[in-house]
């Protein structure tokens, strides 16, 4: 059976030019996949992971075979920080956590948390000034966050952001890729600060609820779930913060963004919200009949996918498409290579909402993975983005700025500018 393929001298040096060039390991991956196929290997001294990216092969890793790969690395940052909770974990621990979070992030439950969703955009918005130049990275974080913590947990974060902001930025670091994965246990200055002033929050509001463990939002469901510590209720909530919040404030960042750039879309989106919603906030109905905008919030997930690669452990000897994958191997199938497939795309580097309208390969589009362990808050964060954009196109108009945007591989794939993220001009209704 062939060894896995790794990108010629040839590959790699066109692929080494455009990550110099655009300042992005993204298209590094891109030449990489152009040149070797969708199977192939990274080689870096002490990291050399398999990367697959092929509606077969996302269909491969996450129904197929699915058994044979585990989520859980023991020592890599993601579970060092997440502890147990459930996005890091595989089996029945994992499957008991889903059991319990999934009520509250059922279609029946989101419903409930549109009003808030909307109030906390609006809050948002209130504070910008007219003309001003923003960073919606910064701005789409602040919003996730307090809907985050409000819809699931029922604590304002508003007096603590400011507090907990930058602690939670370097956690987030922490957890992205980088030295760790050629460096083992390579020193990460600041981290155990950051963790224990989040962690000292963590508790807090843990401790608050079991003394008055009402409510039916998670953190309520959690603190009264027999035999849960307190350690085990803080790795969900930990859990439920970062992939809550991280992945849906990249793709609004992403998607205004754009939005921007692109007069006659947002053009479109806008005209769309008009004629559905006037100047009401939007419920469960009338988010239904926002086709255009559900395109957008697609095709930015297309592009921009927020979770980019799904990073598995190999527990068991198997092989795809005539290759051998060893036990204890590394692999990741890319979502970013895969929605950018040109066998399976017309024009993937273009962003053409429309494209939405018509049926796709199944796999091919895998935003939030697939099968049994689909992102459970897949809904979540379509209704939320949905809600967050229709709040601004109602309310202002998104301008360009210049300077050059790139994709920089944190947690989740985020645009990085000179002194920023995405920098947006707003001009208020």
């Amino acid at each position: 059976m062939p060894s896995v393929p790794k990108p010629d001298q040839a590959t790699a040096n066109h692929a080494l030019r455009l990550m110099l060039r655009e300042r992005s390991i993204m298209s590094a991956l891109v030449a990489f996949h152009r040149g070797t196929g969708d199977v192939f290997r990274l080689s870096l001294p002490g990291f050399s992971p398999i990367i697959v990216a092929s509606p077969d092969a996302n269909r491969f890793v996450l129904v197929t075979a699915k058994d044979n790969f585990a989520w859980r690395t023991e020592g890599d940052p993601v579970a060092q920080l997440l502890g147990h909770g459930m996005l890091v974990e595989d089996g029945a621990v994992h499957d008991d956590a889903r059991a319990l979070a999934n009520p509250l992030l059922h279609k029946r439950a989101i419903g409930g948390y549109l009003a808030t969703m909307s109030a906390l955009t609006d809050r948002a918005i209130a504070g910008w000034a007219d003309e001003a130049v923003l960073d919606m990275a910064v701005e789409m974080r602040r919003i996730t966050l307090n809907i985050v913590m409000k819809t699931l947990f029922e604590v304002d974060f508003a007096p603590e952001i400011a507090r907990l902001w930058n602690p939670l930025l370097r956690l987030l670091r922490f957890i992205s890729p980088g030295w760790w994965m050629v460096l083992p246990g390579i020193p990460q200055p600041g981290v155990a600060r950051a963790r224990a002033l989040f962690d000292e929050y963590l508790y807090r509001i843990i401790r608050a609820r079991r003394e008055m463990p009402q409510g039916e939002d998670l953190l309520g469901v959690l603190v009264r779930t027999p035999g849960l510590r307190d350690e085990q209720v803080r790795d969900q909530v930990m859990t439920m913060i970062v992939a809550g919040h991280d992945t849906i404030a990249a793709l609004l960042s992403w998607a205004v963004y754009v939005l921007s750039q692109r007069q006659d879309i947002q053009a479109q989106a806008r005209d769309e919200v008009r004629a559905v919603l006037g100047d009401a906030a939007p419920d469960m109905a009338a988010l239904g009949k926002l086709t255009y905008l559900g395109c957008v919030v697609d095709e930015t997930l297309r592009l921009y996918p927020p979770a980019h690669l799904g990073n598995r452990r190999v527990v068991e000897p198997t092989n795809f498409n005539g290759y051998a994958f060893e036990a204890g191997e590394r692999l990741g199938y890319s979502i970013y290579l895969s929605h950018r497939h040109p066998e399976f795309w017309d024009a993937p580097e273009d962003f053409k909402p429309e494209r939405f309208l018509e049926s796709h390969e199944a796999f091919s589009f895998v935003p939030f993975g697939g099968g049994e362990r689909t992102c459970i808050g897949m809904n979540y964060a379509l209704y939320e983005a949905k809600v967050v954009l229709a709040r601004l196109l109602q309310k202002v108009d998104l301008l360009p700025v210049p300077g050059a945007v790139r994709q920089s591989m944190m947690v989740t794939l985020q645009p990085k500018a000179r002194g920023g993220g995405a920098f947006v001009r707003v001009q208020c209704r």
